[in-house]
This record gives C-alpha cells, structure tokens and sequence, in this order.
C-alpha cells in the first residue's frame, strides 16, 4: 500500500484528489495539508510515501515545503501538482528535489501511475514539462554577466537583501537594483530565486557546497 499525502490550499481540490484515487486499491490517502507548513509538519508525523504538492499556496509555498521534506525526510517523495508549468517554477521545484512535476488536468489513470513511479523511486515529469525543462536547460544564457553582477548575485545567493547588498559594496541601493534588474534580462527571468537558479546552472555561481 502506497500511503499519500495531499497539499493543497483548496479544499476543493484536496477532496477531489482524494475523490479520483479513492478507487485504486494499492493507494491510500492518509492526511490532507492546507498550506506548505502543515504539509511539512504533517509528512514528518505520518512519513507518507508520497506527498502530492500545490506549487503555489499561502505562506510556505510548495517549493520550500518540499525542499525542506526532502532535506529532512530523505524517505518521502515529493510530487509536484499544480496548474502552473513556467520555466522558473519547473526549475525551482527540481532544484528543490521534487520526484516529479504534474498539471492538475493529468488523468485519474495517469496521476495513479506517476505516484506508484515515484514511490517506486522513478522520476516522473508531464510531457509538456519534461520538454520545457530540456529546453530550459539546454539553452545558453544570451549574454554574460559583467563582474558586478555576478557579484551583486553571488550575494543574493547568500541570501542578503539589497540594503546588505549594497552596504557590503559601499553602492547604493537603487545601484544594487539596477544591477539586479540586468542580470535578471540577461538571464532570462524576472525574480530573485530564478536568477540564482540559472546562474548556478550556466556555471557563473558556485553550487552550494562548491
């Protein structure tokens, strides 16, 4: 028995959930979490083998819940379920450790069977996700950071803000955001996060641990 946990700040969407895997005998629901704290606390208590996760929900977004229980409970496998399929999000949720990346129109049969791959340790991915995430990937950064840049994203990295940003350069802070606002069009993207994502995956940060 495959023994899931469900995260989603719907109840709609938690119940209907429950609903479509009611009927497969070898799945068994076992909590249903509002918001990315429950669901960390609650996959910490019931070590489910599956969590099936909401991207995006109130407070603690899906991406730091899973973070944090793949960190923590290297034994429960994340599923990412969710109606948003952009570049960012999918990269985010792989570098948080997801198993898979699923859309919410995903049928009964196949969402079955994507738990039972995961559970089983596969990696399981939506066509159109797997395609964006190659894609992603593969593509080149359009133009390269200059080194202040890439300084002022090395210590977004290290999680300081721009006023420490700033402060640690001796540059002002509206300096710190335009810096910020040119990787973030050279790279591609439009946030914080995404710009680090990508500077580690093109090779101009260092991974943590490097």
């Amino acid at each position: 028995m495959i023994r899931l946990l469900l995260a989603d700040d719907h109840p709609v969407v938690r119940e209907g959930l429950a609903g479509m895997l009611a009927g497969e005998p070898d799945l068994e629901v076992v909590g249903a979490a509002e918001d990315g704290e429950q669901a960390v606390a609650m996959a910490a208590g019931l070590r489910p083998d599956v969590v099936l996760m909401d991207l995006r929900m109130p407070g603690t977004d899906g991406v730091t819940a899973t973070g944090r229980i793949t960190r923590e409970l290297p034994g429960v496998r994340v599923l990412i379920l969710t109606t948003y399929d952009t570049d960012t999000d999918i990269v985010r949720a792989v570098e948080a450790g997801a198993a898979g990346y699923l859309l919410k129109d995903t049928p009964r049969a196949d969402l079955a069977a994507a738990v039972r791959a995961a559970a089983r340790g596969e990696t399981v991915l939506a066509p159109p996700v797997a395609a964006k995430l190659v894609t992603r990937l593969r593509a080149p950064v359009r133009e390269s950071l200059s080194p202040r840049e890439t300084q002022v994203l090395g210590l977004v990295a290290r999680g300081l803000t721009n006023a420490d940003i700033g402060r640690e350069l001796y540059i002002g802070e509206a300096t710190v955001k335009t810096h910020l606002l040119r990787a973030f069009a050279k790279l591609g993207v439009d946030d914080r996060t995404a710009a680090v994502t990508v500077a580690m995956e093109a090779g101009l940060l260092p991974r943590p641990g490097e």
